[in-house]
């Protein structure tokens, strides 16, 4: 092996063993992870006027209460029980700016993916998989 191609497999070795750290390393925007926060709250607390409070006037409209009652039900125990919020990082669709947040929960089971929409400090969208 030549003395060129030893160093070009160290360099690519060197930015695969790099590159983890630098994706990991980006802070989550302070809006969103303080609009993300307040939901995963309203969450929690089974609280449907919090949740929809920074929402745009269609995400107001269109998240009725039974709706919310039915998630917030399933994700409230698990919340409550202790979680950690992670962010994961960002992309623009259609408008808006859309983070993601990995929800992982302390009495382990499954991780969830959270993405937050958002124009104009507004929530546009909250979905959770």
């Amino acid at each position: 092996m030549n003395t060129k191609s030893l160093r070009s497999i160290i360099l690519v070795a060197t930015l695969l063993l790099c590159s983890p750290a630098l994706l990991t390393a980006a802070d989550a925007p302070s809006d969103a992870a303080a609009i993300s926060a307040k939901l995963f709250a309203a969450l929690e607390n089974t609280d449907y006027a919090a949740f929809v409070a920074a929402g745009d006037a269609v995400f107001q409209q269109k998240l009725k209460p039974e709706q919310f009652a039915a998630v917030a039900a399933q994700l409230a125990p698990m919340l409550k029980a202790g979680h950690e919020v992670t962010y994961l990082g960002e992309l623009q669709q259609k408008g808006f700016r859309v983070t993601l947040w990995k929800l992982s929960f302390k009495q382990g089971g499954d991780d969830l993916l959270a993405t937050l929409s958002l124009k104009d400090g507004k929530v546009g969208g909250f979905w959770i998989r």
